[in-house]
């Protein structure tokens, strides 16, 4: 029987955290309905996982896929700050309605606990650096909105119904699976296949803006201690999971120059609405509480990232042949 579930597990963290509890040989459930998750992702343990295609706002279908299972991964959402400006009521109903959809069928299976997929844009644009958990939330997106409420019901579930939650706030997530053709996808999943083809990278704005840039690895261990950590440490809280470090747009294309060998020009557009200038995070907190350390630096993620889409184009070169 399965012991975990892994909501959103066909998306980029999702199955990455999928494959990491496979790996422990403890049974695993995937639910994703696909909207931007692939099958694709979740080749390589497909015979290791139990996979339900449904969305989470599908109350018989979540239901079922709780039944049984002790802890839960919920990554599934709509990520994208660009999409929920857009389109902010299906953001809302997948990050928002999706949230509570899966916290009531928790209740209902009794779910021991819930690991949530925060987010970071929850600080908004205040100018402290670094980010700490005890700042006031200042969202701007109707995304960042979306993940900071999914917070507060998690903490709400656990003060009411003793429901164990974890909230993990994502700094800029990146690595291998990062869908680079979605118009909403991370950035340096562009920047890496843009060079790779030998075309402009876009940079939005003068490019001095700076991200906490974190490797998947670092997320998916980030999230095995929130599950594994005791109760008393961790329930009803929230916890920064990055590498207390940030870097410059600029400084990243230059070092994705060498990597990649671009030698091009890099193409700057106007800034989007809703993002931030800077991120930084504080993780004292989850270090104390969690354990939590970075264990991949910022230069070798990339590194691995780069030739992961430079293994994947030349596979695809191949099989059009």
């Amino acid at each position: 029987m399965a012991k975990y579930l892994v909501t959103g597990a066909a998306g980029f963290i999702g199955s990455h955290i999928a494959a990491a509890l496979a790996s422990q040989g403890d049974g695993v459930r995937c639910i994703d309905n696909l909207a931007t998750g692939n099958r694709v992702n979740l080749e390589a343990i497909s015979g290791d996982v139990e996979f339900i295609e449904a969305d989470i706002n599908d109350a018989d279908a979540i239901r079922g896929a709780c039944r049984g299972i002790e802890i839960v991964f919920h990554e599934a959402a709509i990520p994208s700050v660009p999409k929920s400006v857009i389109d902010p009521l299906s953001s809302h109903q997948a990050n928002i309605n999706g949230t509570m959809s899966l916290l009531l069928a928790c209740k209902e299976a009794k779910v021991r606990r819930v690991v949530y997929a925060a987010s970071s844009s929850a600080y908004g644009e205040t100018p402290t650096l670094p980010k700490r958990e005890d700042m006031l939330p200042a969202p701007i997106s109707p995304y960042a909105v979306q993940k900071y409420c999914g917070e507060l019901y998690l903490s709400s579930f656990t003060r009411v119904y003793g429901l164990e939650t974890v909230s993990l706030r994502y700094f800029n997530v990146f690595g291998p699976r990062q869908d680079p053709t979605s118009q909403y996808s991370g950035v340096l999943a562009k920047f890496i296949t843009a060079m790779l083809d030998g075309k402009s990278p876009v940079v939005y704005g003068n490019g001095e803006q700076s991200r906490d840039f974190t490797y998947i690895d670092n997320v998916v261990r980030g999230n095995l201690l929130a599950a594994s950590a005791p109760a008393a440490a961790v329930s009803g809280r929230m916890f920064n999971l990055a590498t207390s470090r940030r870097i410059t747009l600029n400084e990243v294309i230059a070092i994705l120059r060498k990597l990649t060998g671009y030698t091009g020009d890099v193409q700057y557009a106007s800034e989007r609405t809703g993002d931030i200038k800077h991120s930084l995070a504080d993780i004292s907190a989850a270090r104390q509480a969690l354990g939590y350390e970075p264990q991949v630096a910022f230069e070798e993620g990339l590194a691995r990232t780069v030739e992961w889409y430079r293994s994947a184009q030349q596979r695809n070169v191949v099989n059009a042949r």
